[in-house]
């Protein structure tokens, strides 16, 4: 049995992004910018670069940025920069718009990464489809969600991103999964223990990021109860569905990078790295970098 082609990718971006305020006090933590690009915009060119054509992004109150990001340019802005002969630039902020067909959704509902999810009902059907979170992304090649897709092509089921955890310590911070090997970087989760201590994960193997669902995860969704904090949690609806048969894998995402930027610390790092691969400031930036007296 061939399973149904992914055409549409949903990117929860409703999140109040309290870690960093004041800053995301008006502004959503998704356009934080990486240099000269906002968050989002990563998470985008993954899913278009993938092979995607329909973004569903759904948003809440203070997000308007993010629409307005993805529009097409307004007119004042056009003109100043054909004035200034700037083509270069012109030339990129209209393929923003141009990328892929934009389609945007409120949320509503309790808290919890379920919600939005459940959002998009009416929207994808029937479909399966994919969930990238707005506020983090691998960089890899090929892009991570290609990578999914490949598996999901073969296996069906649901399919979560796998990032190998490289420090022990670290483990703790994520979702461990237990695995069984099925071939090359594609594994059948058993379970996912929350946040374990590091002596007592099932692996090095954080399941995050990511998703491939199938539609019936809108039903688990509807009849599981809240979980922690009185929240709608999707690994809840992932697990019911896993309960009633439907096969869990991971794709252990190769030749990629896991980028955090949900959070200031994380954030910063990722900001440094790509400045320094920059081409306009690489060479600038590290020798500024390399003449702090640290």
């Amino acid at each position: 049995m061939i399973s149904p082609k992914i055409s549409k990718v949903v990117i929860p971006a409703a999140g109040f992004g309290t870690r960093f305020l004041p800053q995301t006090k008006a502004m959503p933590k998704e356009m934080l910018p990486i240099v000269d690009k906002p968050v989002i915009q990563y998470v985008v060119e993954e899913a278009v670069q993938s092979g995607i054509k329909d973004i569903i992004i759904v948003t809440g109150a203070n997000k308007r940025a993010i629409e307005d990001h993805f529009d097409v340019p307004n007119e004042d802005l056009v003109k100043n920069l054909v004035s200034g002969k700037k083509d270069h630039l012109l030339n990129q902020i209209r393929e923003i718009s141009e990328m892929a067909n934009f389609i945007y959704v409120r949320q509503k509902g309790p808290y919890g990464n379920g919600t939005p999810v459940l959002a998009v009902e009416p929207i994808i059907e029937n479909e399966p489809f994919a969930v990238l979170w707005g506020d983090e992304f691998i960089y890899s090649k090929p892009p991570r969600l290609a990578q999914m897709i490949k598996v999901y092509e073969k296996y069906g089921g649901v399919v979560i991103s796998g990032v190998k955890i490289e420090k022990k310590e670290d483990l703790k911070r994520y979702g461990i999964a237990e695995l069984e090997h099925v071939e090359g970087n594609v594994h059948k989760i058993l379970k996912i223990v929350e946040k374990p201590e590091p002596n007592e994960a099932p692996s090095n193997i954080a399941t995050h990021g990511a998703y491939i669902l199938p539609p019936e995860i809108f039903s688990a969704l509807k009849r599981i109860k809240p979980g922690k904090g009185g929240e709608i949690w999707l690994v809840d609806a992932i697990n019911l569905l896993k309960k009633e048969g439907v096969p869990v894998y991971a794709t252990v995402i190769e030749n990629g990078k896991y980028y955090d930027t949900g959070n200031k610390f994380e954030y910063l790092k990722t900001m440094v790295e790509f400045a320094l691969q920059h081409k306009e400031l690489n060479g600038d930036f590290k020798k500024f970098l390399k003449d702090l007296n640290l």
